[in-house]
């Protein structure tokens, strides 16, 4: 008797996540699962042509903020659009949950801060009133809303603080009594389903009036005490965001005391010098090959961010920029004005590093005068007699704080970038997808590694670069039935054409809640994909509905699906 599908995905070459060689064949879906792989022969209520196309596992990308979108984007935009079909939320320590009533517009001010999102989209697309307070009830708010894509959710540090503590979190350590009533929220988020607790001590994570974020002021101790959490329950990664005595040592003796993968933001080019990274990649293999899993997250893209000066996000880890954090948009004109300002930062900048970043800097939109559009800072600072730093207030003001800049941070040299990417000790993270929307864009991280590491480059082969976005993740997240082209796994799949795949250039859109505006990347290549056994896009388009039944799922860590 013939078997019956309800989707069979004929005539493509199979790269089933795990790094094998490819193979031809042909993969049969019921029920959401994946039934039947290779030669497969039958019948189907809907079939997909992959001639000449790859079939991979649908790619899982564990570094967005996607906490806040979700609520009104169902459809997560931009991530399927190149081929993700899983992602994590909560990264750094930032999310909505828990979060009592009065602390929401709080949480949304700290938001629009240190992930830079637009204050006004996001309290038009989330409101003021939530469905939702603890963890456990976000996540069930997230089941009855419906996603086009799976969605995964580690328990944050600065709401959970927020949640104890109010705005003293900010401020100052935690007594026992905190960090006990702390633990049991992180306890209580684990065992609804967090895939993991998220954390950071980044200096460049300023909040609402340039105030640290409350993970920032935590003591080692209280970081220690929640991430033993980990260790109790376990199951569960720690997602740590380095800074000052929050490094790898502390990061391994987490990780020993917990026996849990802690995977950190992140290795980029450049951070620790010309070649401090390669020390960090020794002694990540070293822990590993101990079975201590510290696993540096390495991004394919140059860490590029597009600012504008009513909103410096690159810059406000400068102390000097304090006061400017703390300002509105007549206090910051007022700054940038200041003669000791100007000073302070030409000193600041000009004697190191920083200052050939400011000469490199572009001027990517200048509504007085067009024509300085994608010109050098440098440059236009030569023509006219003056220092980038003074130029680029200069243009602030001259625009009434509307001229934007692109800064090349880090993760600009391709021979590191390639190191990086193909060190057996790191995995591919910091997509950011959701964050900084108007600032950069690398959700289209899959099809830049696809196309340009893989094909182009071939710093990887195409089997380890699918592996290491799909069976890797799924694996260190402890998502047990994603990943990998196996019988009874979910049917989450992406076709594409390994010849074309990659992404386009960044363009500004304005479709966020307020008519906010954000950078997107459009996917090349990508044929179909498909999340839980349903097609959610094909040929570039997606082919359900955004407001009817989605087909994704939340991701529970610890609990069986």
């Amino acid at each position: 008797m013939s078997e019956h599908y309800d989707l069979l995905i004929r005539g493509g070459t199979l790269v089933d996540g795990t790094g094998a060689p490819r193979s031809a064949g042909a993969i049969g879906v019921r029920d959401g699962r994946i039934a039947a792989v290779g030669d497969v022969t039958g019948t189907a209520d809907r079939s997909l042509d992959a001639e000449g196309a790859i079939v991979a596992p649908g790619f899982i990308d564990i570094h967005t903020h996607y906490d806040a979108q979700v609520f009104w984007d169902r459809m997560l935009s931009i991530s399927p659009w190149h081929g993700v079909t899983s992602v994590v939320m909560g990264n750094c320590g930032f999310g909505v949950a828990p979060t009592r009533p009065a602390h929401r517009e709080l949480i949304l001010r700290t938001l629009e801060r240190v992930e830079g999102m637009s204050l006004e989209a996001l309290l038009a697309g989330v409101g003021r009133d939530w469905p939702f307070e603890s963890f456990p009830q976000f996540l069930d708010a997230l089941e009855r809303r419906g996603t086009a894509i799976n969605v995964g959710a580690l328990v944050g540090h600065t709401p959970v603080r927020l949640h104890v503590m109010g705005e003293e979190a900010t401020e100052r350590e935690a007594t026992e009594a905190e960090v006990a009533a702390m633990r049991a929220l992180v306890l209580e988020a684990l065992r609804a389903g967090a895939l993991g607790f998220a954390t950071s001590k980044s200096p460049t994570h300023v909040g609402d009036a340039g105030r640290p974020v409350p993970s920032r002021v935590a003591s080692l101790a209280e970081i220690e005490t929640l991430a033993s959490c980990l260790g109790e329950t376990g199951h569960g990664v720690m997602q740590a965001t380095i800074g000052p005595g929050f490094f790898m040592s502390e990061l391994a003796d987490i990780a020993r005391r917990t026996a849990r993968p802690v995977t950190w933001t992140a290795l980029l080019g450049g951070m620790l010098g010309p070649d401090g990274h390669r020390g960090v990649l020794e002694q990540s293999a070293a822990l590993q090959a101990e079975g201590v899993a510290v696993i540096p997250q390495v991004s394919c893209r140059p860490l590029m961010v597009e600012f504008q000066m009513k909103a410096p996000f690159p810059l406000e880890s400068m102390s000097l920029f304090r006061p400017v954090s703390q300002a509105d948009a007549a206090g910051k004109k007022r700054i940038y004005a200041d003669p000791a300002f100007r000073a302070a930062l030409r000193e600041r900048t000009e004697a190191g590093p920083l200052g050939g970043r400011f000469a490199d800097m572009q001027i990517t939109e200048h509504p007085p005068d067009a024509s300085l559009a994608e010109r050098r800072l440098g440059d236009v600072a030569d023509e006219r007699g003056v220092t980038p730093v003074d130029l680029m207030l200069d243009l602030a003001l001259a625009s009434d704080l509307e001229t934007r800049f692109r800064l090349a941070i880090l993760n600009t040299d391709p021979a590191i970038v390639a190191e990086l990417l193909a060190h057996p000790a790191t995995m591919l993270g910091l997509s950011d997808a959701g964050a900084h929307a108007s600032q950069l864009c690398d959700a289209c991280a899959p099809t830049e590694l696809l196309g340009t590491w893989a094909r182009e480059r071939g710093t990887l082969a195409l089997e380890d670069a699918v592996r290491r976005l799909t069976g890797q993740p799924a694996d260190v997240f402890g998502l047990c039935d994603r990943g990998r082209l196996a019988v009874g796994l979910a049917a989450d799949l992406v076709v594409f054409d390994a010849a074309a795949v990659g992404c386009g250039p960044l363009r500004r859109v304005w479709d966020l809640p307020a008519g906010a505006d954000r950078l997107v990347s459009d996917a090349r290549g990508i044929r179909a994909v498909v999340v839980n056994g349903v097609p959610i896009r094909a040929e570039g388009r997606d082919i359900v509905d955004p407001e009817g039944p989605l087909p994704g799922r939340v991701l529970r860590g610890g609990i069986r699906r």
